[in-house]
């Protein structure tokens, strides 16, 4: 059905751009009255008469109508919707990457028309087809994968036509591509560009979460970097103020529990690294840090337990004069008791 209104609105765009045959409704009747007519034999009536055949699902007889108009009027005004025709005859026997040739040369010759956004309107919609699955034509069978040019297409679209709803519908359809495609650094781009572009799409909640969801995928273990983590982190409590409900849906708790578990085993990381290289006071600030920001963590309750017994041995007098009861009353905390330097020492000597 909407390809059908698309094709009528092709033919209906044709006869009005050239004067072609144009219909009034008679209010005393109410029947349509023709009240304007090409002249017979003219380059814009063998055009209506291709989008006639077009209309009428006849679509050999009108590539064939339109590819020979082409031939014969190549400066004609009315070359962009000659090419809308023959495209749409195309896509209509599912000759979907075909099609885009037509389409291309609309968007590219005939740029500031009407012509050119119903071309980008069908590669769109060819895009989106490629992006779902719909594979191309090779040795007459359906099986060569169009993605690329699904993500082509789409880039482009935004590219021409920027800030309009075409770009919003394919700046959303290009990052969940990139997102079923696991290219998540991609598409957290694509959903961070999509929500500052367009912060009043109905689609702005989903792309909200699945912001989300990428920066959390991005983040590989504790020895790679963790900015992903803290932004996730920092989105997740946006969230929780502008929309609860959101949040609330995407358990925005359960993840900030999640990345603080995550950054507590980084820096837990840091401060192994830090003492296997033989720098006892690095890593126990890092600890200290560790304890300040994730002290509900399983990372805070293994550096009490475990690494701190190796540093405090390790560490000058003045250091642990100056840390005073810091870690007494975390391992009170966490522990449930409290491990004084002393009896570290004398545990470790």
């Amino acid at each position: 059905m909407y390809r059908f209104i698309l094709f009528i609105f092709s033919l209906a765009l044709a006869q009005i751009a050239s004067g072609q045959e144009t219909y009034t409704l008679d209010e005393k009747t109410d029947a349509w009255i023709l009240t304007d007519a090409p002249e017979p034999g003219s380059p814009e009536a063998q055009l209506a008469v291709a989008s006639k055949r077009l209309a009428e699902g006849e679509y050999q007889e009108a590539m064939k109508l339109s590819s020979i108009w082409m031939t014969r009027h190549k400066r004609h005004p009315l070359m962009g919707e000659a090419h809308i025709i023959h495209g749409d005859a195309l896509f209509a026997q599912r000759y979907y990457y075909e099609s885009l040739f037509d389409y291309e040369v609309v968007a590219r010759d005939h740029y500031g028309t009407q012509a050119e956004i119903i071309a980008l309107e069908r590669e769109l919609e060819i895009a989106t087809l490629f992006a779902h699955g719909v594979k191309k034509l090779n040795f007459g069978m359906r099986i060569s994968d169009a993605t690329d040019e699904a993500e082509e297409l789409l880039i482009r679209i935004q590219e021409r036509l920027p800030l309009s709803p075409l770009a919003e519908t394919a700046g959303l359809e290009l990052a969940d591509l990139y997102y079923r495609r696991k290219q998540m650094k991609l598409s957290n781009d694509m959903y961070q560009i999509f929500i500052e572009n367009f912060p009043r799409s109905p689609e702005l909640n989903k792309a909200r979460a699945r912001l989300i969801y990428t920066r959390l995928a991005t983040y590989r273990g504790p020895a790679f970097n963790a900015a992903g983590l803290d932004d996730a982190r920092k989105e997740l409590l946006q969230l929780q103020y502008i929309s609860p409900r959101l949040a609330e849906k995407v358990n925005s708790n359960g993840l900030i529990t999640r990345i603080d578990e995550s950054l507590g085993q980084k820096m837990l990381h840091t401060a192994r690294w830090y003492l296997k290289t033989n720098n006892p006071i690095a890593a126990e600030y890092t600890i200290r840090r560790l304890l300040q920001l994730h002290e509900h963590t399983t990372a805070s309750i293994e550096a009490l337990e475990h690494l701190l017994p190796q540093i405090l041995p390790q560490l000058p007098p003045i250091v642990l004069n100056e840390l005073g009861d810091f870690y007494d009353i975390y391992q009170e905390l966490l522990l449930g008791k409290v491990i004084t330097a002393t009896e570290t020492l004398e545990t470790n000597p």
